[in-house]
């Protein structure tokens, strides 16, 4: 009721739009994971609720260029796109396929050829696809480690980690390039399970939605998913044979949507270490940059600069660097993620010695996207947002570190269960004698 009295009618259209993708993913849930419905189907409203109610704010007191600024681009840009194609705009000028992020206003231009447009409605379908991540990271994290609890505590901090609320909550593309990311995921551990024609054709869709994203990603998400193929569950004939021809579909799939055929020059750039330096070098003079002295131009300055990059991009903002509301409004947030870094080294740790297999691909992406952001990012505020398509994997780890520690207790706690109750037959024995 509050969010369709905040700009009415807009706002009745924003609810008609949220409650019918949100029974879209309710029904997903209750259909593909009917063992933990009642969860995943609680927890997905909540993660709705806790964005919905974050952009109804946003939207209502104006917030867009204090939280993100891009949002109004591409309300712009998606609502002149809506306008070529209905004829209202003659302009012979189109949004070039090749410039990175292009998919955000075909996106909105499409939400807006059929409600009109609503940038409000359009930042509802985000928040919509930002807390259906949640029963999604569920389903990946199981398919790895093989533990509900796991997958229950993965989900759970992705539906409800601050940082995910924020990102997700607003026109942005972060959260549908974390939800994209982890349904490719997802669906590359299913195929290397049992072949499956609908999970590759879902992939290649993944993908190419990756690339109209951000475009270098999906570079790293297609070399992972190759790695984790050539890797497999299995090394039998019929094995090879069936990841041999998804790779095929996949690559058939890809070129046919035109994605090889700019692969040459989207390499080219972001391989590009002058124009990387340059891009670089523009993120650091702002007013929370940080290693503006760091040249990454020659390949012995992209290496030295990874130490410092990395640091910045897992523990930033640093408390003395909270100068501001906006950095202040982090700390919550890093808080809670400084107390889990204990947690992911754990869980890295006994999925690198244990689940090796199950885990390459996420441990591929996250080490390529890690070591290309502690390269390219020199702004504590790019790298606090574009953490999060590290995170959500990392909470993964984290997951299983803290479930090893409950369950290391658990474990404990029956031995001397045990010890007592044979303490206690011992002298039933005693007393009877």
């Amino acid at each position: 009721m509050l969010i369709a009295l905040v700009d009415f009618p807009d706002s009745a259209m924003a609810v008609i739009l949220t409650a019918f993708f949100s029974l879209v993913v309710v029904f997903s849930i209750r259909y593909f994971f009917p063992e933990e419905k009642e969860y995943l189907t609680n927890l997905f409203l909540a993660a709705l609720l806790a964005r919905l109610l974050f952009g109804t704010l946003l939207h209502a007191y104006n917030w867009r260029n204090f939280f993100g600024g891009d949002a109004q681009t591409y309300d712009v840009y998606g609502n002149w796109l809506m306008e070529i194609w209905f004829g209202l705009n003659l302009t012979d000028t189109a949004i070039r396929t090749n410039n990175s992020g292009w998919g955000m206003p075909y996106l909105v231009a499409a939400i807006y050829s059929v409600i009109g447009r609503n940038i409000f409605a359009a930042q509802c379908f985000c928040g919509v696809i930002g807390a259906a991540t949640a029963p999604m990271v569920y389903n990946c994290a199981y398919q790895i480690f093989g533990n509900r609890r796991v997958g229950k505590i993965s989900a759970l901090l992705v539906a409800l980690y601050p940082a995910f609320i924020i990102w997700s909550g607003q026109l942005l593309k972060d959260g549908l390039i974390v939800f994209l990311l982890v349904l490719t995921i997802t669906m590359i551990l299913q195929l290397q399970k049992k072949f499956s024609y609908q999970a590759a054709i879902v992939i290649v869709l993944a993908l190419f939605g990756i690339l109209s994203l951000r475009f270098y990603i999906f570079y790293m998400v297609a070399v992972a998913a190759v790695g984790s193929f050539i890797i497999g569950l299995s090394s039998s004939t019929q094995s090879i044979i069936k990841k041999l021809v998804i790779l095929v579909i996949i690559g058939f799939g890809l070129t046919y949507l035109g994605v090889l055929r700019n692969a040459g020059s989207d390499i080219e750039q972001y391989t590009n270490l002058e124009r990387i330096q340059q891009s670089r070098a523009d993120l650091a003079r702002a007013s929370s940059g940080f290693g503006q002295d760091i040249d990454v131009s020659t390949t012995e300055g992209a290496i030295s600069a990874i130490p410092i990059g990395f640091v910045y991009l897992m523990f930033a903002p640093f408390p003395w660097q909270m100068t501001s509301l906006s950095q202040l409004m982090t700390l919550p947030d890093m808080l809670i993620w400084w107390g889990m870094i204990i947690f992911v080294v754990s869980g890295l740790i006994y999925s690198i010695k244990h689940r090796l297999r199950n885990s390459i691909a996420v441990l591929m992406f996250s080490l390529m996207l890690t070591i290309g952001y502690c390269i390219f990012q020199g702004n504590v505020g790019m790298a606090y947002r574009q953490r999060t398509q590290i995170q959500v994997f990392l909470f993964m780890f984290g997951a299983v570190g803290w479930t090893l520690l409950q369950e290391n207790k658990e474990n404990k706690r029956t031995v001397m269960l045990a010890k007592n109750r044979g303490r206690a037959g011992k002298n039933s024995i005693r007393m009877s004698v």
